[in-house]
């Protein structure tokens, strides 16, 4: 349930000037620490890591101000080594140093402390379903892009136009296993999802076959996976889609992700104002150790 990330925020809290070790956060929670990443970063729209270190800069902002001790004292308190990379993180934060902020009383930026809860959105059901799924292959062009929170990650915009049609054909006749025909995958994702990280983006399919020349083959373990679908305007029927299922389906259900591809085939209509979309994301039972206990 969300009273136990509720705990491990308390917990975030009470090692501020200490060492928040997010393998114990993930205990708290009782789940995995890749899901608490992924899960921290889809509930809050910041990384974890992100959050714990703006909730620092906010505190040592207060104490900047407050002038009862040295700036390396709160420096080194809240896990800095210098001076120099404490006032780099101050002033990234707040657009001002340290110094210069104690020496004016300037007006510093503040991350609130977060609490998460159950908000009942949903206006109908999800449908999903659960696939166990052998091992199998993706097979398709592949691209090292950044991760772009909204709007049009421009990236991967140009390079799916820069690849040749007729290369594209040839290679949606190899799709033989579902998720049926040219599918978009995201790999080697960070799990807190921080805007700029990297990810192998492949346009392909997943194919039984050879890989042919110029594309990448990315093997896939066996493993379970929740199958998610929808249908409306594009591209926000998608985009509500990703919403949903970390905000709603995988709060409320025994189920939490894992490290893996993420599969999205989506077909346009002629005018490309409708989508009908299918999201298959690697998941693994939690049991007792999910949201839930």
């Amino acid at each position: 349930m969300l009273e136990k990330l509720n705990q491990a925020m308390d917990h975030i809290e009470e090692h501020l000037e200490d060492t928040v070790d997010v393998a114990e956060l993930a205990r708290i929670a009782a789940t995995s620490e890749y899901h608490l990443r992924r899960m921290f970063s889809a509930l809050a729209g910041v990384p974890l890591s992100e959050y714990v270190r703006r909730r620092r800069l906010t505190l040592a902002g207060a104490e900047v101000l407050s002038g009862r001790d040295t700036l390396l004292e709160i420096a080194v308190r809240y896990g800095y080594g210098s001076g120099e990379a404490f006032a780099r993180a101050f002033r990234a934060m707040h657009g001002i140093g340290p110094g210069e902020a104690r020496r004016t009383g300037a007006v510093l930026g503040s991350q609130p402390r977060m609490s998460f809860r159950l908000t009942v959105e949903g206006n109908g059901d999800m449908r999903y379903r659960i696939a166990d799924r052998p091992a199998f292959q993706v097979v398709g062009f592949k691209a090292r892009v950044a991760l772009v929170h909204s709007g049009p990650n421009q990236s991967i915009i140009d390079f799916v136009r820069g690849i040749d049609k007729a290369a594209l054909g040839r290679l949606a006749k190899l799709a033989d296993q579902e998720p049926a025909g040219v599918v978009s995958v995201c790999d080697d994702l960070d799990p807190g999802r921080a805007e700029g990280t990297e990810l192998d983006y492949y346009q392909g399919v997943i194919t039984s076959a050879g890989a042919p020349g110029g594309t990448t083959a990315l093997p896939v373990p066996p493993g379970t996976w929740a199958v998610f679908t929808t249908s409306g305007p594009a591209p926000q029927a998608i985009q509500e889609l990703w919403r949903d299922v970390f905000t709603q389906w995988f709060p409320s259900n025994p189920y939490r992700s894992r490290p893996g591809p993420e599969i999205l085939r989506t077909v346009l209509s002629e005018d490309g104002s409708q989508a009908d979309a299918e999201l298959w994301l690697p998941v693994e039972p939690s049991g007792k150790l999910g949201w839930h206990s």
